[in-house]
């Protein structure tokens, strides 16, 4: 299981939930098993996602779509206030 880990600051929560609600078929047709969603406690203006999937290939694949289609767009990205980090993350069992 590969994490695709995205945090990013956001102008408004719910306006960054419609266009992430918009996206849940190419979530779906990329791979995406699993989603969180988390907003730190004192900053309601900044949010951190991850996205699992079976391979790196798949998550690097969907990171590269995010990167041209979404952020790339203002209209496809309303609430993005900054430029998204992200990070692969593989879970290690100890």
């Amino acid at each position: 299981m590969v994490s695709l880990h995205i945090e990013h600051p956001i102008t408004d929560f719910q306006t960054w939930a419609d266009a992430f609600a918009m996206f849940a078929d190419a979530r779906r047709y990329a791979g995406v098993q699993a989603h969180r969603v988390r907003r730190p406690v004192d900053d309601p203006n900044y949010i951190f996602v991850e996205l699992d999937f079976d391979t790196v290939e798949a998550a690097t694949a969907f990171r590269a779509f995010l990167t041209s289609v979404v952020w790339a767009v203002p209209e496809n990205a309303p609430a993005l206030a900054g430029t998204p980090r992200t990070e692969l993350l593989i879970a290690e069992m100890v």
